[in-house]
């Protein structure tokens, strides 16, 4: 241990200097090794009927050289040139079927070696599953295939020898029959792809002017010259077709065109299809490009009609809750045969623009010829729709202003009647969140209202029942016509239990698919009897991935308050051999601040003392191997009631946050406060860098693909939504780069190269990194070969392990002395 340590301190030592230099990847101990590395647990996927669980088996971290395929980052979208398909899945590499509760684990035959499956979708008989089934290949030989896998022989076989386009994701859909599949596929003939290093033909040119004010966020991966939109072009293309699940065979529907989405109407006649068009735009992703709305017919693939052909969304105004004019959203209602609904702004998309009507929706019918008729007027923004029959469906509105929210019940069969309030309250209050109305698949496959009772006149309500004793899921009932709600179930300690699907809600055997854990158990599924308390039976026996290394990593959850009474949380770890006597110990922190509008819900409890917990790569909890504290998900509300916004005194409530709860285990005897590190992701990042910056409460920070310069990303960030000539003085005074000469404390900084969020571009870390070097700061600045912003490959993420426990091992388990701040 000792000859790992010194390894780890002069490497550190070396690398310090003025010049880059060549680094290999390094390993961290083996403990840290050995948990980042622990078996992963498949995945499930259930049919509708509730008989028959898909168990899926998860793909291993993926290495270097397979994160760095060929990749194009264009119009907002990341694919493969090789496949035409999206890079950077997550996939599934085998597939076993189970009949429930005790049917045994049989795997799909049929598969190619080294499957690479994504995209699992039931029939909406359940007599089939269809999924992409991605070959690598080698050179331009790759390809996205359609399969299909029999549920009762267990066999799986390709359908379609046209490979998809799955350039958008999600490229095929089942109709209603269970014979047919529509799909997106590369057209034929389509020829070789545009040469990307052609020579120019001239610059690229951008204007505006007029008046017209076209603000957008700090999006990524955006198109940047002709020859971009000639590959975008050529790659985002396909041909729609129909597909026979008997023999295979395809029928193209309509021209190739850049097909977003295509989906068919309930009835199987009809197919809704979102394509994307020129003129593209530099500024913005495909999201905001022009779009057209087509109805085509699935018989004959004949053009229906154009129910909408919208312009580039280029002037939508910065706010959670703004919107682009004109239509949007089509989509069919799922509860008849062919109708389309959509929603359209009544306030110019602006919600500073005072309205007594923000959004309308409307539907039209098949055959489409007719005027739309306006359903509702809805007095904040659009949220959201549930349908379930001819007299019932659900909607939501919100208003981020106020962090308000509404669900209405509305009748379709009374097109324009008032609607009925249902619920009504705070996005923020957890402790009074009625729950979500339960969806279940129909015989067309779409997704509507299961209701109950003698006249359907009860829907279920599945919630995290979030409490001061921590969430305790729940289903209720709840009964339209009285408004009384009856509880079925609800979680029990000392486990933590999740509803997934409700099996049956009829009679006395109200049966419920859940997912079940406690500290000491990992996840599991169970059958169980929402009637009897003790009643379920196992479905799953996935092993504990960490039987290894003892079981489990006990937690703690702390409540405290900060200097100005907001109550926070945090979870305890603490080393698996320690004692009470052995006094405080140096400690690990992280969190990822939130903003609230009000101190009694920012207070409010989350999560549960009862989870599992699973190691993800970015956890801090693996440190309790090497003998430190961990302080995980540490609450830092950031609070602006009334009229004031959160990050007016963001600074002041994040090292206020920090102090508490580093007290609060200094108090327990557990944390050395003169020995405190701190790290986070992203929007962690950059709390870790301001914390180091206005505080002297930490040895060292570990900041990982984060925003250090508020000023690349002035049209707003996170909650903020006011743009940087509105609050030029919280975007400077919130940017840790314009006190880069202040930081005394040692920061190792971490971005992946390839970063794909909006605002965290990797300049931000690379000019932070200048900046602090340049003011003779303590910094490491560690560069992630072909990672995104999650970070997968194997070796990339052992090696943030390894950089991560040497930093803290140098600077705050045994910390040099530092400058004070």
């Amino acid at each position: 241990m000792k000859k790992l340590l010194l390894s780890a301190t002069l490497l550190l030592a070396t690398v310090a200097g003025a010049q880059a230099q060549e680094f290999k990847y390094q390993t961290p101990p083996k403990a840290l090794q050995d948990l980042l590395l622990a078996p992963p647990t498949s995945r499930v996927s259930l049919s509708s009927d509730g008989r028959t669980m898909a168990l899926l088996q998860v793909q291993d971290f993926p290495t270097v050289a397979e994160l760095a395929q060929p990749e194009l980052r264009l119009a907002g979208l990341r694919f493969n040139p090789r496949t035409n398909g999206q890079s950077r899945v997550s996939y599934a590499v085998g597939i076993k079927l189970k009949t429930l509760p005790n049917g045994a684990e049989i795997d799909v035959k049929g598969l190619p070696a080294q499957a690479r499956i994504s995209s699992v979708s039931w029939s909406p008989d359940n007599k089939t599953m269809a999924f992409a089934l991605t070959t690598p290949g080698s050179g331009t030989d790759g390809r996205v295939e359609l399969w299909v896998a029999d549920v009762a022989g267990a066999t799986a076989r390709r359908l379609l020898a046209t490979p998809l386009n799955d350039a958008f994701g999600n490229s095929f859909d089942w109709v209603s029959d269970s014979k047919t599949i529509l799909a997106c596929t590369v057209p034929a003939g389509r020829g070789a792809a545009p040469a990307a290093d052609a020579a120019p033909t001239g610059p690229a040119v951008q204007e505006s002017g007029g008046g017209k004010k076209t603000a957008a966020p700090t999006y990524q991966d955006l198109l940047k010259n002709p020859a971009d939109e000639r590959q975008f072009d050529y790659y985002a293309t396909s041909q729609l077709v129909k597909v026979s699940l008997a023999d295979g065979v395809a029928q193209p529907l309509g021209q190739p065109g850049v097909i977003q989405t295509a989906s068919p109407s309930p009835d199987g006649k009809y197919v809704l299809v979102r394509t994307r068009h020129r003129p593209y735009a530099y500024t913005l992703p495909i999201s905001r490009f022009p779009q057209r709305i087509d109805v085509l017919d699935l018989a004959s693939g004949a053009a229906v009609k154009t129910v909408a052909n919208l312009p580039l969304a280029d002037a939508v105004p910065i706010g959670n809750d703004a919107a682009a004019t004109g239509p949007r959203g089509h989509a069919w209602r799922a509860d008849v045969p062919a109708t389309i609904y959509y929603v359209e702004a009544q306030d110019g998309g602006n919600p500073k623009t005072k309205a007594d009507i923000r959004d309308k929706l409307f539907t039209i019918e098949a055959p489409f010829s007719g005027e739309p008729h306006e359903m509702a007027a809805l007095p904040l923004r659009f949220g959201g729709l549930s349908w379930g029959n001819s007299q019932l469906a659900l909607v939501e509105g919100y208003r981020w202003a106020d962090r308000h929210q509404t669900t209405w019940q509305l009748n379709p069969s009374k097109p324009g009647a008032p609607l009925t309030v249902l619920f009504d309250g705070s996005l923020e209050d957890k402790y009074k969140d009625p729950g979500t109305p339960y969806l279940h698949r129909n015989a067309q496959g779409k997704s509507v209202l299961l209701t109950g009772g003698p006249a359907s006149q009860s829907i279920y309500l599945l919630g995290t029942g979030a409490s001061p004793e921590g969430d305790r899921p729940f289903v209720d009932e709840l009964d339209l016509i009285s408004k009384k709600t009856t509880r079925w179930w609800r979680s029990q300690a000392p486990v933590y239990e999740v509803p997934v699907a409700i099996i049956n809600a009829s009679g006395k055997n109200r049966q419920l698919l859940t997912r079940r854990e406690s500290l000491t158990q990992s996840p599991n599924y169970y059958l169980r009897d929402a009637t009897k308390k003790d009643k379920f039976t196992a479905v799953t026996k996935f092993a504990n991935p960490y039987a290894a290394f003892g079981g489990s990593f006990p937690k703690q959850v702390l409540k405290y308050k900060r200097a100005d009474g907001v109550e926070l949380t945090a979870n305890l770890y603490l080393p698996p051999n320690y004692k009470k006597g052995d006094g405080p110990l140096p400690t690990l922190m992280s969190a990822y601040p939130l903003e609230f509008k009000d101190k009694s819900t920012a207070g409010q409890v989350s999560g549960s003392p009862y989870t599992f917990t699973r190691l993800g790569g970015g956890s801090p909890v693996f440190w309790v191997t090497q003998g430190y504290a961990v302080l995980e998900n540490v609450s830092v509300p950031i609070v602006g009631e009334g009229s004031k916004d959160p990050n007016d005194t963001y600074i002041e409530q994040l090292v206020s946050s920090a102090k508490a709860a580093i007290d609060e285990g200094a108090r327990m005897g557990v944390v050395d406060p003169a020995r405190v590190g701190v790290m986070g992701h992203s929007y962690g990042a950059f709390m870790t860098a301001n914390l180091l910056t206005h505080s002297n409460l930490f040895k060292a920070g570990i900041a990982r693909s984060g925003a250090y310069n508020r000023t690349l990303t002035p049209y707003g960030f996170q909650g903020e939504e006011r743009n940087y000539w509105q609050a030029s003085e919280v975007y400077n005074a919130m940017s840790p780069f314009n006190y880069a000469d202040k930081i005394k404390t040692p920061i190792l900084l971490i971005h992946g190269e390839a970063d794909n969020n909006t605002g965290t571009y990797p300049i931000q870390s690379e000019r932070y990194y200048a900046a602090l070097k340049g003011q003779g700061a303590t910094a490491r600045y560690v560069v992630l070969p072909a990672e995104a912003h999650g970070y997968v490959a194997r070796e990339n993420m052992l090696h943030v392990l390894w950089e991560t426990n040497a930093w803290l091992e140098k600077y705050v388990k045994a910390p040099t002395p530092q400058p004070a701040n």
